[in-house]
């Protein structure tokens, strides 16, 4: 399945967390972070998920997320090979299409929106609370960020 999707760092937070329509706390680690193909596990609320993705060309790359029992993810965070990332996710609707905004914890103070796409080309109106494109910026991978900060004790 392939996600084509954009990302940006938030330039008004409050703006952002005022117009969201819901949130869910999320915790992912990466069991392997390599960047030609990442896996990960994620507890997202009370549901677990497992998901590889493969090596970004621009906006575009393949993924594959599969639902798994919640126990099973908190066993697998604790086996991630980098540290666990922490956040709360924000969903809001803006121009047609539903931003995630992702408020981390860990590391502390970094927001990110992301808006996936039904094609590359796919026309995207932004909102005023949103700054800097990251898309093609390795650094703001999740497992670029995760392999970046201190992994907590398990």
């Amino acid at each position: 399945m392939l996600e084509i999707e954009r990302k940006f760092l938030v330039s008004d937070p409050e703006a952002a967390r005022a117009a969201a329509i819901s949130e869910t706390e999320i915790a992912q680690g990466y069991l392997s972070a390599n960047p030609q193909a990442t896996v990960r596990v994620r507890l997202r609320g009370k549901r677990g998920y497992l998901t590889v993705k493969s090596k970004n060309c621009g906006s575009v790359r393949n993924e594959w997320e599969y639902e798994i029992p919640a126990d099973d993810a908190r066993q697998m965070l604790r086996l991630a090979e980098t540290a666990v990332l922490r956040k709360v996710r924000r969903l809001v609707p803006f121009g047609g299409l539903t931003w995630e905004v992702d408020f981390f914890s860990n590391p502390p103070g970094l927001i990110l929106a992301e808006v996936e796409l039904p094609r590359a080309d796919y026309p995207v109106e932004l909102p005023a609370w949103v700054g800097k494109e990251v898309t093609d910026d390795p650094a703001y991978f999740n497992s670029a960020i995760a392999r970046r900060i201190k992994p907590e004790s398990h």
